[in-house]
C-alpha cells in the first residue's frame, strides 16, 4: 500500500510517469490483475478486491488462487498480502477495516461494469495517459509463471523479509 502526494492521481502525465510498482499499486492494480488473469487463465486464480469499510480509502485489487497471491509486489501467500494491507491501513487510518470481494475478470477493464459494485470505480486501460494494458503485461513478464508452491518451479514466492530486500531500503515506496 502506498500513499501518493496530492495531485498525482489527477494529473495524467505525473500518474503515468510513476515508477512501475507505484503505478500498479496506486490506481492501476486492477489492470495488472487483468493482465495476470489473461496470461494465466488456466491456473485457477481470480481477482479479489480489498474494499475499505465505509468512510475509508485504501482499495486494492490482486489475484489469488486462495493460497498464492500476486500484485505489484510479486508473488506471496495471500494471508501475508492481506495482513500487510490491513496493517498499513490501520497504521495510516485508525479504525481502518475492509472486506475481500471476488470480481469477475471483465469488471477489471470496464468502468461501467465496475460501477455495479458499491464503492468501486475502475478506470479502463485506455483511460490512462496511454493504454495501461501493454505496460501491465511487460511488468508481469518480469515475474514468470505462478509458483506451484514455495521453493518450487515458477515465479518466486516472497515472505516479508524477501519483499523488503526486493524493494530496498532507499525505494520510493513503503512496502
Amino acid at each position: 500500500m502506498f500513499r501518493l502526494k496530492p495531485g498525482i492521481k489527477s494529473d495524467p502525465v505525473k500518474r503515468w510517469n510513476l515508477p512501475e510498482r507505484v503505478f500498479f499499486a496506486c490506481g492501476a492494480c486492477h489492470i495488472l490483475a487483468y493482465a495476470f488473469l489473461e496470461a494465466y487463465a488456466e491456473q485457477g486464480f481470480q481477482a479479489v478486491w480489498i474494499r475499505p469499510a465505509e468512510g475509508f480509502t485504501g482499495n486494492h485489487v490482486f489475484v489469488s488462487d486462495g493460497r498464492i497471491a500476486f500484485d505489484f509486489h510479486g508473488y506471496r501467500c495471500e494471508e501475508a498480502l492481506v495482513a500487510h494491507h490491513w496493517a498499513k491501513g490501520r497504521l495510516w487510518w485508525p479504525g481502518w477495516d475492509g472486506t475481500l470481494v471476488s470480481l469477475p475478470q471483465d469488471v477489471l477493464i470496464s468502468e461501467a461494469k465496475s460501477k455495479a459494485y458499491d464503492g468501486l470505480w475502475l478506470r479502463e486501460p485506455g483511460q490512462f495517459l496511454h493504454d495501461a494494458l501493454p505496460r501491465a503485461r511487460a511488468f508481469l513478464a518480469r515475474f514468470g509463471p505462478p509458483p506451484s508452491g514455495a521453493g518450487q518451479a515458477g515465479g518466486t514466492l516472497l515472505d516479508e523479509a524477501g519483499l523488503r530486500r526486493q524493494i530496498g531500503a532507499g525505494a520510493v515506496a513503503d512496502p
